[in-house]
């Protein structure tokens, strides 16, 4: 179901199509918070750092195959709201080729270097075995990844946040159903969470790409199609590389910073995985803000709509602003009752860390939500780079905090939680200056329907 985001109230607009994409995310986090419960109560702390450790190493590197689909959709969303049809399909065939082979060489590369990326992130030697297990076999699940968020990304440029939802339920179903099966039933332990997990994201990349093609004439290939558009090629490279650079840093950085947590041993990393879990689930509509109004503000550049940015910046402050000092509340004062979901009551130091962590943390939802809403807008105005500074500001902050905190024996590892919401508060001081003092330059329009960039010279800082 298309939607055409240039038109109508904004706040409805963004809301409307923001909430599947919300809906969504939460069955993709079911794949991990199913498996950290399972884990966690019917194999173990270690297991359970082992597939912690894991998941952070795992999101780093599918962050590049998502970067890169994310950032084609902005393009793809231009060409829609600039009723471009036809070269829209050109800019899916040029993303298509150029992401599958990105993934290949992913794919390649982390089987090769699998162990040297292990002794990099510090894994204990009493979870090394079940970690490599762990990741060998999702490793094998990275084509479906780039598979499912590939479709996921043409159905959400075109306004069908719905879709990409409703394949996610039946995956989430499926993964639900097999962990119970490989782990409670048949006893497979770590290996059985990641065939599980592979699995379900096979049933989710299949049936979103059978449809998009057999449903969806909108997007369906023509032979003209296939013609190699030079142009569009670049914008499609440009946008999608630097999206995906962003994705890469921020999830280098958190890498970074678990590589520290895994040095304080496995009670810590099983503390920090399972707050992770909380703490990701908590802002993640936030997140899906973000996304949804990157897309809103692609397809009205596209349409040269520049006062809708304006309101639709405005709306979004509020509905996250909102939002944030609900979560914030709500894990502030159960966050032990949350993480007892991933662990045994009688874990009580596990339970201690992360509680300790969600305390300090969860106070500073707002910012991440800002954070995030500034990613979205900086991508739609196809000014990606920004977000790319945005992100080292934040994430260079945290981690440069969070070693240096964690070294003074007044602080330790409490340093590390403090570095987060620091991180994110600089990081959106410096945005929203800027865009304010150029906010004329940035929403300047190529109304000829080109997807030219705007020259930045006149931009100030």
């Amino acid at each position: 179901m298309m939607k055409d985001l240039t038109k109508g109230n904004e706040t409805k607009a963004i809301v409307l199509f923001s909430i599947p994409m919300i809906a969504g995310n939460i069955f993709q986090q079911l794949y991990n918070i199913v498996d950290t419960v399972i884990v966690g109560r019917f194999i173990g702390p270690s297991a359970l750092a082992a597939v912690g450790s894991s998941y952070t190493l795992m999101v780093f590197l599918t962050s590049i195959i998502i970067g890169l689909c994310m950032g084609s959709g902005v393009v793809f969303a231009f060409f829609f709201g600039a009723r471009e049809m036809e070269k829209l399909k050109k800019s899916f065939f040029s993303s298509m080729i150029f992401i599958l082979a990105v993934t290949v060489v992913i794919n390649v590369l982390a089987l090769v270097m699998l162990d040297n990326i292990l002794v990099m992130t510090n894994i204990p030697k009493d979870i090394y075995a079940d970690t490599r297990e762990y990741l060998l076999i999702i490793f094998t699940g990275i084509i479906f990844v780039f598979v499912y968020n590939y479709f996921a990304a043409v159905l959400r440029s075109i306004g069908d946040s719905i879709t990409p939802l409703t394949f996610l339920v039946v995956a989430a179903l499926v993964n639900i159903g097999l962990d119970l099966i490989f782990i409670v039933g048949l006893k497979m332990g770590v290996e059985g969470v990641a065939w599980a997990t592979v699995i379900a994201q096979a049933v989710s990349a299949v049936t979103i790409a059978f449809y998009s093609f057999a449903k969806m004439p909108e997007i369906r290939l023509t032979f003209q199609s296939f013609n190699w558009d030079g142009v569009i090629a670049r914008h499609i490279a440009n946008h999608a590389v630097l999206t995906s650079v962003q994705q890469s840093i921020m999830n280098l950085g958190i890498l970074t910073v678990q590589g520290l947590v895994n040095s304080f041993g496995v009670t810590v990393m099983a503390g920090f995985a399972a707050a992770v879990k909380i703490d990701s689930f908590a802002y993640m509509p936030m997140q899906d803000f973000g996304n949804a109004f990157s897309t809103y503000t692609a397809q009205n550049m596209g349409a040269g709509e520049e006062e809708r940015i304006h309101r639709g910046i405005r709306s979004t402050t509020i509905l996250i602003t909102l939002f944030c000092i609900a979560a914030s509340l709500f894990v502030f004062f159960f966050s032990e009752n949350l993480m007892q979901i991933f662990v045994r009551k009688s874990e009580a130091d596990v339970i201690a860390v992360g509680t300790q962590y969600l305390h300090i943390v969860a106070a500073f939802y707002c910012l991440i939500g800002y954070l995030f809403m500034l990613y979205g807008l900086y991508r739609g105005l196809a000014k990606t780079w920004m977000s790319i500074v945005l992100t080292v500001i934040s994430l260079g902050t945290r981690v440069f905090l969070a070693y240096f905190l964690a070294t003074q024996t007044s602080i330790g590892l409490v340093g590390i939680w403090w570095a987060i919401p620091t991180g994110w508060l600089l990081a959106d001081a410096f945005g929203f200056i800027y865009y304010l003092r150029n906010s004329k330059k940035l929403l300047a329009f190529d109304l000829g329907g080109n997807y030219a960039d705007v020259e930045d010279s006149n931009i100030q800082y």
